[in-house]
């Protein structure tokens, strides 16, 4: 999967191996992502619960135990992803594979629908860096580039946090950081979702909750496939089951084939309770124009309880 990487970005860069601090990459560290292949820079590393559906399969079809068949016990184990920026020159090259993620976050005020966005901000496993050097001092494109980072040429990796940076993301913590991270694989189509808790509006007399939830598809086979509806069931802790049904997501029915095996997207969705859950099916079609359905592994929504303050975005 490497090798998708390879494309325009390479004829400027060179991919090396850069020493990791305590098993992580980080601040100010340059890489190539494996699948998307935009250039980017590391702000920060989460630490994450994963919870494979596919590692539960594999050991629950070793249990000798056939009384549990049928059933799952997904245990999380820690993994790491990073906060970074996405260079703006390849945001074109990348739009057919994804959308250009942005992290969204409420408006500070009693307008409870406003959603703001600062674009070129993703969230990016740990697999998928393929870190390298660069001799320029602004080699990200990206206007909180300079806002967050400063030239070091004596630190390795030679961009150093500035204290905004620092600022920032303690101050909007809660909206940012992400804490579960759920994958499942159906017919070779893996699907991983990364829900993210954005915050309480009141509205009419109710409270709302938001979340944002990022997902990424990804076929592991060469046959070309084509996602064609969407199904979601939304659990909502005051009782209520909501079923979604549409055409594609975000507007689009993505094509994954070998050449471009991934797309990725980011929706939303608010609860008047504080917490619930959300599982579905995406329906894909075969060139054959046969129709299979893949399993979006079920997360919970829930509410940050020690959420203190409203976030707020980029204002020092």
């Amino acid at each position: 999967s490497r090798n998708r990487a390879e494309g325009k970005v390479l004829e400027t860069v060179g991919v090396f191996e850069v020493p990791k601090q305590n098993g992580k990459y980080e601040t100010g560290q340059l890489f190539l992502h494996s699948v998307f292949g935009y250039r980017g820079v590391v702000l920060f590393p989460w630490q994450a619960r994963l919870y494979d559906r596919d590692v539960a399969s594999a050991a629950s079809e070793k249990a000798e135990n056939p009384a549990g068949h049928g059933s799952k016990e997904v245990k999380g184990k820690t993994h790491t992803y990073y906060q970074v920026l996405i260079d703006a020159r390849d945001c074109p090259h990348i739009s057919q594979r994804s959308q250009t993620e942005a992290v969204t976050f409420l408006a500070n005020h009693d307008d409870s629908r406003a959603l703001y966005a600062i674009p070129g901000l993703d969230y990016v496993s740990h697999e998928d860096i393929l870190p390298y050097t660069s001799t320029d001092q602004v080699p990200i494109q990206h206007e909180l580039f300079e806002r967050f980072l400063l030239y070091d040429q004596t630190k390795a990796p030679p961009f150093v946090a500035r204290e905004t940076l620092r600022a920032w993301q303690e101050k909007n913590h809660p909206w940012l950081e992400l804490s579960d991270v759920h994958r499942e694989t159906t017919e070779n189509i893996r699907v991983t979702v990364i829900p993210f808790y954005m915050g309480m509006r009141e509205a009419q007399n109710s409270h709302v909750y938001w979340w944002r939830y990022c997902i990424r598809l990804e076929n592991l086979d060469s046959d070309v496939v084509q996602l064609r509806e969407r199904h979601w069931r939304i659990f909502s802790l005051s009782g209520t089951l909501e079923t979604v049904r549409g055409r594609g997501v975000v507007g689009r029915e993505p094509v994954l084939s070998k050449e471009q095996p991934a797309f990725q997207y980011s929706s939303h969705v608010s609860l008047q309770a504080s917490s619930g859950h959300m599982w579905g099916t995406f329906r894909f079609e075969r060139p054959d124009g046969s129709h299979f359905d893949v399993r979006i592994p079920p997360f919970s929504l829930e509410s940050n309880k020690d959420e203190k303050t409203p976030p707020s975005g980029l204002h020092w």
